[in-house]
């Protein structure tokens, strides 16, 4: 009874003992949320109350987001590159399967060689090809176009290397089976490799997906026409809308634009988290 009463003691006492540990993660929770809380602050105030050191809600919300959203027309921005994220992450997803399947369950000559220079594609960042696709997709005339902003990206060698090496790591019965049941390269994709995949298909889905919603550099090349224009270029304009440097507009579309790939993160969350540990496991 008295080893009990001792035991009991000593895991109260540790209880008593956590809450340095807690005050450090409340601690850490708010440093880290804490430029997110000041944009949302700011995105409320006008330059007066930024200069002013306010924290607290400021008077011009309605005006900004009537600047952000009414003039500015940022949902149009806002859609284009909806559009330009959807069709890059789909066509990415797409193909990448289908280089997985090609690199895995075919024999073609060179296969390994082809393998090796898709793998090289990895160390080309845009910036590198940027001239080349630029005169390229200006020859086919596809300027202030959705396809100047998606056709160029919808290859990805990141997405062909992933599928690879997961269809490597499956049970070659698999492959048998299907081939016993008379099962197309196209059925045995469709019902058994990509039921098997949700999960490496998610977190590819996410990550393509910011990847092209943060794209900046290519559309404000490609794109002179501001309907045409995608969000991240659009949250340029603000930044001296109407002649005046304003930081409550800007904050509120940067704001406005994270919230996309927020709920992308949210949704696919789930098999984000699993195809990241199952790539990292293989």
């Amino acid at each position: 009874m008295a080893g009990l009463q001792v035991g009991v003691q000593k895991k109260g006492f540790v209880r008593g003992r956590q809450w340095p540990f807690h005050l450090a993660l409340i601690t850490s929770v708010l440093v880290i949320a804490f430029p997110l809380l000041y944009a949302v602050l700011i995105a409320t105030q006008t330059n007066a109350e930024i200069f002013s050191f306010r924290f607290t809600p400021g008077s011009a919300l309605a005006s900004n987001f009537d600047d952000v959203w009414v003039k500015r027309e940022f949902s149009r921005a806002m859609w284009n590159s909806l559009q330009q994220s959807f069709w890059v992450t789909v066509g990415k997803t797409v193909l990448s399967l289908l280089a997985g399947l090609a690199f895995v369950y075919f024999r073609f000559r060179a296969k390994w060689f082809v393998f090796f220079f898709v793998l090289v594609t990895l160390m080309m960042p845009t910036e590198v090809m940027i001239l080349a696709m630029f005169r390229l997709v200006s020859g086919f005339g596809w300027q202030d176009t959705m396809a100047s902003i998606t056709v160029p990206f919808i290859a990805s060698a990141t997405g062909a290397f992933l599928f690879r090496q997961h269809f490597a790591n499956m049970p070659v019965e698999l492959l048998e089976a299907s081939q016993i049941d008379g099962a197309t390269p196209f059925t045995f994709l469709t019902r058994v490799l990509i039921p098997l995949s949700w999960n490496i298909i998610g977190a590819l889905f996410v990550i393509q997906f910011v990847y092209t919603w943060n794209m900046f550099l290519w559309p404000s090349l490609i794109i002179r026409d501001d309907s045409a224009q995608v969000v991240q270029v659009a949250m340029q304009t603000l930044l001296n809308f109407g002649g005046a440097l304003t930081f409550g507009p800007l904050m509120l579309a940067a704001i406005i634009a994270s919230i996309p790939p927020a709920l992308v993160f949210v949704v696919m969350q789930k098999p984000f988290m699993s195809g990241f540990v199952t790539a990292q496991d293989k």
